[in-house]
């Protein structure tokens, strides 16, 4: 960084700044004090161009629950309130205080998104009515899929930025649900150190060293490294799940305005997998203990995922700001279990069913952008323009099988199967490959009005593969347009209005009547509301309205065995968040949706039903800075949701959970907590699926107790 530069710190326009400098009056100061009344001091005004908001510092050192910031769907950062969609940032304070370690397990207590449970790292994420089928790790994306168990773990991140609805300008060929960004942790310029370690209910420990700081006496190399270990037997018989990453950066100031960096981030999992459990013959869901496993002991699940990031930074004398990012990933997954093939008969007795699948991915993004601010009518207004590239290379061979019927007292000692030699399977390779050019203005004619608008040109190609008969279908498009727009208007130092249009597209791997892949679906959103910050932006609020509609879905064919593109899908609702510190002693999440889910045409989805309609999230924090107390802090939480069920018409009523917690800090560098979920030993199930499986009770009440040491 450029240590001249001066940056103008409102919220209200980040980028551009004009600077008082005091050194072109120092010589006034040497003039009688009588010539300061009679002539007043007049300073020269210098004006120097720059995104302050690339200088923003993590929530790690900032602290508390809310950051100014974001640069999910932006590109170039920019302030919350200066955002036109819903945005939500959970820092580094907020995780560990709820000592979460996955993605999923995060997102389950964060508001406006709703987890279908699976083992931890195997959870699908939804964010109105659609899956998130990719994660960015700082702006570059990846395939994200809970079967092949790539949700990451959280160790290696200083926060996660959720973006909901589609952000087709920087993501054209994703899913609507919106976009998660995870910001890497970076090499810090002091030297620091700490230790984390946890154990609690059902034999589960959690243990982290994180280490960072210069690596030369100058500062210009530093490095860091996280290293983090997990394992739990789970609430239900069997369920282990063990997960271990490795987190390595190095970061070098070729020069004050140009930095390189790269970093590895190695993850994986070995899981007993509980698939959930069947429902009664009628239907109904059974009332079992909550340790009930429907597995054999031979359900296993392993991943590996290795990515590689690349990243090259230049602040530029004009006050452009330059990147070059890449980021290559290498995904493995096997798995073979057995779960529920049928409900439970009366007589006890249950059918089986069994999959296996082998997973090989591998993927390369690449992002070249540049960023200028610039004056207009006195304001400030910017642009950013850049190219994007991504391949995404899967080979996928599953299989499906039968197992016969047993009783379900005899599940776990069901004789192992190997469902890939002896089960029906498909064995396919799909690519994605896609290549964009975009540009985004952001343009203000008065100071308080921002207009937002960009426009993305796309050419991709879908190929699948049938390995087995070498037959290919592909679709291609070149010139795809996804434009954007948004405005963000001022209403007072508080206060902003919005509103946005977006787009996006997804191809599809479904076969039409000529057996040809069918054109990509293709979604649009409508979404305004009003967002707040205040306490000096210690304290956001958002209250949002949003329609989105889903066009050129695949759908079955009455009577036909292939698809067309003829679904279409109607989602609209109201969100309201708040997050951060009214006061200094305490830290405030919460938020509520409401989600109204139609489909106009084609075959209705699971995953539209399994959305309730209502789902509130809140979790408080209080520390105490005086009296007996000191040293003290508390925190309680509420995650509620109303009723939900599924196609196959398994019901589940709504439920709401407590969870709570008590922190110590025994020195200025020993602190602990202990967080009790499920206080109040809530009996529910939080995801319901067919007769035969994906039917999940909660967690029941459990203990968590956890040190930290900062060197």
């Amino acid at each position: 960084m450029n240590g001249c530069k001066k940056y103008r710190l409102s919220r209200h326009t980040p980028w551009l700044v004009g600077v008082v400098t005091l050194a072109s009056a120092m010589p006034a100061f040497a003039q009688d004090a009588q010539d300061y009344s009679d002539d007043p001091l007049q300073l020269e005004m210098v004006t120097v161009e720059g995104n302050q908001l690339y200088d923003m510092l993590p929530s790690e050192q900032t602290g508390g629950y809310a950051v100014d910031a974001a640069t999910v769907g932006t590109k170039t950062p920019a302030a919350l309130k200066d955002i036109p969609q819903s945005i939500s940032v959970i820092t580094r304070e907020s995780i560990e205080d709820r000592n979460v370690d996955t993605l999923d397990e995060l997102a389950r207590r964060t508001p406006g998104l709703r987890v279908l449970t699976n083992d931890a790292g195997r959870s699908s994420i939804y964010s109105r009515g659609y899956e998130y089928d990719e994660f960015n790790i700082d702006g570059l994306p990846a395939p994200m899929a809970s079967i092949n168990g790539t949700l990451p773990n959280l160790a290696a991140f200083d926060r996660v930025e959720v973006m909901r609805g589609p952000s087709g300008l920087f993501n054209s060929t994703s899913e609507l649900g919106g976009i998660v960004n995870l910001v890497r942790k970076r090499p810090t310029e002091d030297a620091q150190a700490h230790v984390i370690g946890r154990y609690g209910s059902f034999n589960q420990y959690y243990l982290e060293g994180d280490a960072s700081g210069p690596l030369t006496d100058d500062g210009r190399l530093r490095g860091r490294a996280v290293i983090a270990q997990s394992d739990t037997d789970g609430f239900v018989d069997n369920n282990d799940n063990n997960a271990q990453t490795f987190y390595g950066t190095l970061e070098y100031d070729i020069d004050p305005d140009t930095m390189v960096s790269v970093a590895y981030l190695r993850q994986a999992r070995d899981i007993t997998v509980n698939n959930g459990l069947a429902t009664d013959a009628d239907g109904d869901l059974l009332d079992v203990d909550e340790s009930t496993f429907f597995g054999a002991d031979w359900n296993d699940f392993t991943s590996t995922t290795d990515d590689f990031l690349f990243e090259l930074t230049h602040r530029f004398e004009s006050g452009g700001f330059g990147r070059v990012g890449a980021r290559y990933s290498n995904r493995n997954a096997d798995y073979n279990y057995a779960f529920g093939g049928s409900a439970l008969a009366d007589d006890g007795s249950i059918g089986v069913s069994g999959t296996a699948g082998d997973i090989d991915q591998n993927t390369l993004a690449i992002d070249a952008s540049y960023s200028q601010p610039f004056e207009t009518f006195g304001n400030v207004s910017e642009f950013v323009a850049g190219v994007d590239y991504k391949h995404y290379d899967t080979d996928t061979a599953r299989g499906r099988a039968r197992l016969g019927r047993i009783n379900a007292d005899d599940f776990e000692d069901l004789a192992y199967v190997d469902v890939l030699e002896s089960g029906s399977v498909t064995d396919n390779t799909t690519k994605l490959e896609e290549i964009g050019l975009y540009s985004k203005l952001t343009f203000r004619p008065i100071e308080p009005l921002a207009l937002i608008g960009g426009v993305r040109v796309s050419d991709y190609k879908v190929e699948l593969t049938d390995n087995d008969t070498g037959a290919t279908g592909t679709r291609d498009d070149n010139g795809k347009l996804t434009p954007y727009a948004g405005l963000v208007l001022d209403v007072d130092r508080h206060h902003a209005l919005y509103a946005s249009y977006s787009k996006v597209f997804n191809p599809q791997t479904a076969y039409d009547a000529n057996n040809d892949l069918i054109e990509p679906r293709e979604g649009t959103q409508y979404e305004t509301g009003v967002k707040g910050s205040y306490f000096n932006g210690d304290l956001n609020a958002r209250a949002s309205l949003f329609r989105m509609y889903d066009r050129n879905f695949a759908a079955g064919v009455p009577g036909e065995n292939y698809n067309a593109a003829i679904g279409q899908r109607r989602i609209q609702g109201v969100e309201f968040e708040i997050d951060g510190s009214p006061i200094e002693q305490l830290d405030i999440i919460a938020g509520y949706t409401y989600l109204d889910t139609e489909v106009e045409r084609g075959d209705p989805e699971a995953t539209f039903v399994l959305m309730p309609d209502h789902m509130f999230n809140l979790w408080t924090k209080y520390a105490f800075d005086s009296g007996l107390l000191d040293r003290v802090s508390i925190g309680a939480g509420v995650t509620a949701l109303s009723d939900f069920s599924s196609t196959q018409g398994v019901e589940a009523p709504g439920y709401a959970v407590v969870d709570a917690m008590v922190g110590y800090k025994f020195t200025d560098k020993l602190s602990g907590a202990l967080n009790v979920n499920n206080i109040l030993d809530k009996k529910y199930y939080n995801r319901v699926g067919s007769t035969g499986t994906f039917n999940f009770y909660g967690e029941p009440t459990s203990v968590v107790g956890s040190l930290r040491y900062d060197f």
